[in-house]
């Protein structure tokens, strides 16, 4: 099975000067491993299913940017609504990339409900973004995905990964090493020159 990491890997050949948000373990914690420009990384903690409508709000203030979420099905999952909502806005520039692991990783793998049988790029493409897709297969993702990221927008990725899950109980974790909310809000509006 895929690793979080290869599709991260993969899709940043390709990132140019795009915005990332990110959702979920993968997010926190294998994102910062591989950007290549941090100052563009809006990783908003503590918010579970919040994400993609701060990628939506970041592709509406921003037309000319690309922005990219690596969301998570089960934060998808606390708030699908949100795919009626990207999806009527339409924004032209959004490209949403989900990492299904089938499980709550961070809170130690309980399996997400009904995980295999759910259709995510079939719930987007119901909602009614123009373009999804499904990959199982890091080969086909790799060969695809520069071209998917040159359709308009919005587009849906649905990736199945492998489950990482953390398995200590959180106060007994190392702590992370993330950038505060106000640092990554204040390196992002000087990045893109908003006063």
């Amino acid at each position: 099975m895929v690793k979080a990491k290869e599709i991260m890997e993969a899709f940043n050949k390709y990132r140019g000067n795009a915005i990332i948000v990110t959702a979920g373990t993968a997010g926190y914690k294998t994102w910062p491993t591989i950007s290549n420009n941090q100052s563009r990384d809006a990783m908003i903690g503590g918010a579970m299913g919040a994400s993609p409508a701060t990628a939506l709000g970041l592709a509406l203030s921003q037309p000319d940017t690309k922005v990219v979420l690596f969301d998570a099905e089960g934060s998808l999952l606390m708030n699908l609504g949100v795919l009626a909502t990207i999806a009527e806005q339409s924004p032209q520039n959004f490209y949403h990339i989900l990492l299904d692991n089938e499980s709550y990783a961070t809170t130690g793998g309980q399996p997400v409900p009904n995980g295999q049988q759910i259709s995510y790029d079939g719930l987007a493409k119901s909602a009614g973004y123009k373009s999804t897709y499904n990959f199982t297969d890091l080969e086909e993702f790799v060969i695809n995905i520069e071209s998917i990221l040159e359709e308009p927008g919005p587009v849906f990725i649905s990736t199945k990964i492998e489950a990482e899950p953390e398995n200590l109980p959180i106060d007994l974790r190392p702590p992370l090493k993330l950038r505060p909310s106000t640092e990554v809000i204040s390196e992002l509006r000087k990045d893109l020159n908003i006063s």
